[in-house]
């Protein structure tokens, strides 16, 4: 169903976010915001922040933010159209209905039915586990010691033997070979027709983050192979961007989540207390699937099986989950292949034990690579000493570097300075490109080195540009006083120069800005966080951080504002200016950068 944007506006504008909030979350007036505990991450100290005046939150803790429309479908698991009905229905504002042309219609209706279907199949997989066909697949489940509310709660099921029935249920729903067609769980033949895709399987629903059924997995019943089978990619189920188990992990209130490598082993883990695992879907971890865990959580504990192949996925994994920025940590369930073994033979308390005492994710590393040594032998030794101080480059931070470098020495008896000199030494190496060194480990060292200097500038940038949009909403004068210098092609990232353009041009038009109406413009979750976030900066902490006041005793006056706001544009104008010389290939436009960069130079704005 489509809605115009102005009902969707004047919904939004009728429904106060802090009194919708607050019916779900105690809050607590602090300053010009209301203060309460995030109902999306578990923490001690309030630190999810509701603005009145901007119709916003923002948690200063995990992250998340956004408008009414966002914290509804985030809380209650609802699509925006849902959101969009309850809170319509609150306010007592009657939706229109819409009429739509056949082909319009079917176009919106494609991703609606295929949600259907799953879930009508779902339910058919669900209530075949429990009849007569089901018996044996049952059986199978509680020998793996589920119980029925576990099997309920996962909404576990069974596609019989017949590999028909399934096909001729959603036929008799109404549904036509062209959609069953795109849905992934049927197999159309020329000879043989149409046919399950999945049959003589225990099924196990794959649901995305708001509790959909986009997908299905298959435990094989007999020797045929393969013995696990998922569903083919879909317009719902892309394997690389989900994970199962996510729609419960996420709002388990854990301080981590716990990455496995099976169904079995997320299924067991939440039967034992423990509703913050999930896992891929039969493919190694992702990027995606890690920026999806940075969302809940900072910290994860790989939790993959003992053997060989086990040891492989962490060691693929764990540099996946440094680059989103997760600190990684991971379990030992030795001598016990995975953790559903290790449930079953030693509980929970012992499984809490091995958590508490998950190796650092270097500490893994380090063991893994010890193992193709012989560190008896002084030679090999060497060379372990050797390839250890290089892997020491991998820190980016020297205050890190040192700190491992200290713990590697300690554990096998080098002498400290020697040890760091050995990485200083690898070090000097990196930075001048030498290309004849013993190894030759200059190639990845100095990429990854550039590019995290580069990282770093553009993050300083990005930083500021948060800091100016939130200053600007919450001081529109400022906008008017700040149009001559800066302009929203000044904001290079395509999501904060779309924000920066809707927010200059709401002030254009109407004289005043409405931060969050500017969300319901973006429609991935992780980009109304990004744009929840730029009006949401800790201002006048990040300004005295900027200015080098100690306590919050101290109040900024004027001038130090004024030299704040100063720093702030020059340093986002500068980095436009650089960005447009790097990147354009006309002259004139080359000569404007030129004419504006010695501009910048004279630059002040007086507040």
């Amino acid at each position: 169903m489509y809605y115009s944007q102005e009902i969707i506006e004047e919904v939004m504008q009728k429904n106060d976010i802090v009194d919708v909030i607050s019916q779900r979350v105690r809050l607590k007036k602090n300053g010009s915001n209301h203060m309460g505990l995030c109902p999306f991450h578990n923490e001690k100290s309030p630190s999810f922040s509701v603005s009145r005046t901007k119709q916003m939150y923002h948690c200063f803790g995990c992250g998340v933010g956004g408008n009414v429309y966002t914290f509804v479908m985030e809380y209650e698991n609802y699509s925006f159209v849902e959101a969009l009905k309850l809170l319509a229905d609150r306010v007592g504002v009657t939706l229109p209905e819409a009429e739509y042309t056949p082909e319009q219609k079917r176009q919106l209706n494609t991703k609606q039915q295929l949600l259907e279907i799953n879930k009508k199949a779902a339910i058919f997989y669900y209530s075949q586990l429990f009849g007569p066909s089901g018996a044996n697949a049952l059986g199978y489940l509680k020998g793996r010691q589920l119980s029925e509310e576990v099997i309920k709660r996962f909404g576990l099921g069974y596609s019989d033997i017949s590999g028909k029935n399934l096909y001729k249920y959603l036929r008799n729903e109404g549904y036509s070979d062209e959609i069953l067609k795109i849905s992934g769980l049927f197999t159309f033949d020329e000879k043989k027709g149409a046919y399950d895709k999945f049959w003589n399987r225990v099924m196990f629903p794959i649901m995305d983050v708001n509790s959909k059924v986009i997908g299905f997995g298959g435990r094989v019943m007999s020797d045929a192979k393969p013995k696990y089978l998922n569903s083919p990619e879909t317009i719902l189920f892309d394997k690389s961007r989900n994970l199962f188990g996510m729609n419960i992990a996420r709002t388990s209130r854990s301080k981590n989540i716990i990455i496995c490598e099976g169904y079995m082993d997320v299924i067991s883990l939440h039967q034992a207390g423990f509703n913050n695992a999930v896992a891929s879907l039969g493919t190694a971890l992702t990027g995606l699937q890690a920026a999806l865990i940075k969302r809940y959580t900072e910290d994860v504990i790989l939790c993959y099986d003992s053997d060989e192949a086990g040891t492989k996925a962490a060691m693929r994994a764990i540099p996946i989950l440094k680059e989103a920025g997760l600190t990684t940590r991971v379990i030992d369930l030795r001598p016990y292949k995975d953790p559903d073994e290790f449930i079953k033979e030693l509980g929970r308390e012992e499984f809490e034990k091995r958590l508490d005492n998950a190796r650092t994710s270097f500490n893994f590393e380090m063991e893994i690579i010890e193992k193709n040594y012989d560190l008896q032998d002084p030679e090999s030794k060497t060379k372990f000493i050797n390839d250890m101080a290089k892997k020491m480059l991998e820190f980016g931070q020297e205050v890190e570097r040192n700190v491992y470098a200290q713990a590697v020495a300690q554990k096998y008896g080098i002498a400290i300075k020697d040890f760091q000199g050995l990485v200083n030494h690898y070090g000097a190496i990196m930075m001048s490109g030498g290309k004849n060194s013993i190894d030759n480990i200059e190639t990845n060292s100095v990429k990854h080195n550039k590019k995290k200097e580069k990282v770093s500038t553009e993050d300083a940038v990005k930083k500021s540009q948060r800091l100016l949009l939130t200053w600007m909403v919450d001081d529109t004068s400022l906008m008017h006083k700040l149009k001559e210098f800066i302009t929203p092609k000044d904001f290079k990232d395509v999501i904060y120069n779309k924000a920066a353009h809707m927010l200059f041009e709401q002030y254009e038009t109407e004289g005043k800005v409405f931060p969050a109406s500017i969300i319901n413009a973006f429609e991935l979750k992780e980009e109304q966080t990004m744009v929840a976030a730029l009006f949401n900066t800790d201002l006048e902490s990040e300004l005295r951080v900027m200015l080098g006041l100690d306590t919050d005793d101290e109040i900024m006056n004027s001038l130090q504002k004024e030299r704040a706001i100063n720093q702030i544009v020059k340093r986002i104008k500068t980095y436009s200016i650089e960005y447009d010389l790097r990147t354009c290939g006309d002259i004139m436009m080359i000569q404007e950068c030129y004419k504006n960069k010695a501009k910048l130079e004279k630059m002040h704005i007086s507040l």
